[in-house]
């Protein structure tokens, strides 16, 4: 597949009219995973470990197809 060059990229971004609520829009529709690890230590001691999983999404794509 061939990359766009800058000047494609730079047209591509200059002449978007799309707005946040669009943007944001698009998101819920598809549904975005976010995750992140903490890792906390001290002297080389490990001593807390948290790992954080969001789902962004619409309700209504959380829900079978078949459920009311």
């Amino acid at each position: 597949m061939k990359t766009p060059s800058r000047a494609a990229a730079r047209e591509i971004l200059e002449t978007a009219d799309d707005s946040l609520l669009d943007l944001v829009d698009n998101l819920l529709n598809r549904g975005v995973v976010i995750s992140g690890e903490v890792l906390l230590g001290l002297a080389g001691v490990d001593l807390v470990y948290l790992r954080l999983t969001a789902l962004l999404c619409a309700a209504d794509r959380i829900r079978a197809r078949g459920e009311s």
